[in-house]
């Protein structure tokens, strides 16, 4: 058997002359250099190809063993000597900061290492130990004196046994064993991501299109045909002709939008389920066999689920901008939903003649009461002021003072021209007496008349029973009884403004689209169903794939 030339190359930090036998595991001197090698070439193409015109050192150990060259790329020699020290230098294992200190020497001698591995070869080339003492001690201080070449401190070497070497059977050239090793990789590239692939499919298989699958079948095969009634009514109020007070609302759908959305409310009410159910058995409607079993009402359902049914079967909607309040009626049956649809319009009906009814009546019922109120209190004003003038037996105690008052004065005149008379008689030197006697009795008279006079007018004017007094009682009696006058004539314009204003507060409900039963069934809508769950599916798979893969991340960081 030939032996290798390489087999017995001298270690560069033994003692010359002294074979060192090939690492275990290191490459051979014609075989392609490791990748991690300090001195690997730019590209496949040109990696260990001699210079044109020149022969490589190892040529004619390459040719030793093959009878005809070999075609392909081959490194040469120095540069496969030196990748194998490299990977004998890298199979001792040497510490992170011995190869800090190896670079450092380096760098202090003036070498250009490429790699802390090459910095150790570089220097063992030279025959400096980059781990001697020394050697660190020069990096502190500057050395005085240079060291000789062949001054080399040599470091003991483990020698291994030298195995017979056999001569390769690899004609392979490095470019062909890399284009087969790329080979392999994309082999386990498409590998892989044809199964990755097929996984995706499985899962998005079970996890999408199975649930789709399913519940396309249900709602092509199992689901229970449900029929829908659709119906519109407006919510009216008078027009009030007469209304006291305009308004600018008076007329449009914001007028009645609290009355249209109060019904609404109302239509969409566990109440209204109940007398629905009472009145047209809605839930015996959809405990029947012919529904299928996720649409069936079960036979013992409490109010609750059957008031969670209605709510999904009776959709009511309202318009503001047109006060049109949109009713839609689910059943199994054409005919039922119709039924189920006119009973909530006579409801609605109902309530929305009930809405006011009881504020219109409120109000007309306190306007009655204050007019008859005012009726009795002006009554009572009259029949007293009657009573006043009949316990006085005088109908004008004014009238009655003012007459003694005007007969007072008419006496006392008469009485001043008696006593002109009578002094003219006594101018005469010889009066008449019987004149003179006659005027004096007509003054006395007078006078008496006078007495008589004054004392009826002192007792019309002073006293608990007086004239004066009767004539001020019948004046607040008057004054009563106009007071009275009024407020009853007030409770009138009250009465008939609380009845006005009771017609334009009624409410009237007109049906613009009567529900009327369907041929077609409207749900489930098939196609449309199937695919918004295979929207859903896709959407709960992405964000669990999502989820997944960031906490696969997270944890692998």
């Amino acid at each position: 058997m030939t032996q290798h030339p390489d087999a017995t190359r001298a270690h560069p930090g033994t003692a010359a002359g002294t074979p060192r036998t090939a690492t275990p595991g290191a490459p051979r001197p014609g075989t392609q250099p490791s990748a991690s090698g300090p001195n690997r070439s730019a590209g496949p193409g040109t990696e260990g190809m001699p210079q044109a015109g020149q022969q490589p050192p190892d040529a004619p150990h390459a040719t030793q063993h093959a009878g005809v060259a070999r075609s392909g790329q081959v490194a040469s020699a120095a540069q496969a000597a030196g990748e194998t020290d490299l990977e004998a230098i890298r199979q001792e294992g040497l510490t992170g900061r011995q190869l800090r200190m190896a670079r450092r020497v380096a760098q202090k001698h003036g070498l250009e290492p490429t790699s802390d591995l090459d910095a150790v070869r570089l220097l063992r080339v030279r025959g400096i130990d980059p781990f001697q003492r020394s050697n660190m001690l020069e990096l502190v201080k500057p050395a005085t004196t240079e060291i000789a070449p062949d001054a080399r401190v040599q470091l003991p070497q483990t020698v291994q046994v030298e195995k017979p070497k056999l001569p390769s059977t690899d004609t392979m050239s490095p470019a062909e064993r890399r284009a087969v090793e790329i080979a392999r990789i994309q082999k386990e590239l498409a590998s892989r991501r044809r199964k990755k692939t097929l996984l995706l499919m499985a899962r998005l298989a079970v996890f999408v299109l199975l649930p789709t699958f399913v519940m396309g079948y249900y709602y092509y095969n199992v689901a229970t045909p449900m029929y829908s009634t659709k119906s519109e009514f407006l919510i009216l109020k008078n027009d009030g002709a007469g209304a006291a007070v305009p308004s600018l609302l008076r007329g449009s759908a914001f007028d009645t939008a609290q009355d249209a959305i109060a019904t609404q409310s109302y239509l969409q009410s566990k109440e209204v389920m109940m007398r629905l159910d009472t009145d047209e058995g809605f839930k015996s409607h959809f405990q029947a066999p012919l529904i299928d079993p996720i649409q069936r009402l079960d036979g013992d359902a409490s109010a609750e689920d059957a008031y969670k049914l209605y709510k999904k079967n009776v959709q009511i909607s309202f318009d503001p901008t047109e006060g049109v309040i949109r009713m839609e009626v689910t059943a199994a049956e054409p005919q039922t939903a119709a039924q189920f649809s006119r009973a909530l319009i006579g409801y609605a009906e109902e309530r929305i003649d009930n809405l006011t009814a009881r504020k219109r009546n409120d109000s007309v019922r306190a306007a009655e009461m204050n007019l008859e109120k005012a009726e009795n209190d002006r009554r009572a004003a009259q029949e007293k002021l009657v009573r006043m003038q009949q316990e006085g037996n005088i109908v004008d105690p004014e009238g009655r003072i003012g007459a003694l008052r005007a007969q007072i004065n008419t006496r006392e005149l008469e009485l001043q021209e008696k006593k002109l008379q009578v002094q003219a008689l006594l101018d005469n030197p010889r009066p008449n007496r019987a004149k003179v006697d006659g005027t004096q009795g007509d003054i006395g008279r007078l006078e008496d008349l006078l007495d008589t006079l004054n004392a009826e007018m002192t007792q019309a004017t002073t006293g608990e029973q007086s004239l004066a007094e009767m004539a001020v009682q019948l004046k607040l009696a008057e004054a009563d009884l106009a007071t009275r006058d009024l407020m009853l004539q007030s409770a009138l314009e009250r009465l008939e403004s609380a009845r006005r204003e009771a017609d334009n507060q009624a409410r009237y409900m007109t049906t613009s689209v009567i529900p009327v039963a369907s041929e077609d069934p409207s749900y489930p809508r098939k196609f449309e169903n199937t695919i918004l769950a295979f929207l859903i599916f896709s959407g709960i798979y992405l964000m669990l794939s999502l989820t997944a893969s960031i906490l696969r991340e997270q944890v692998a960081s």
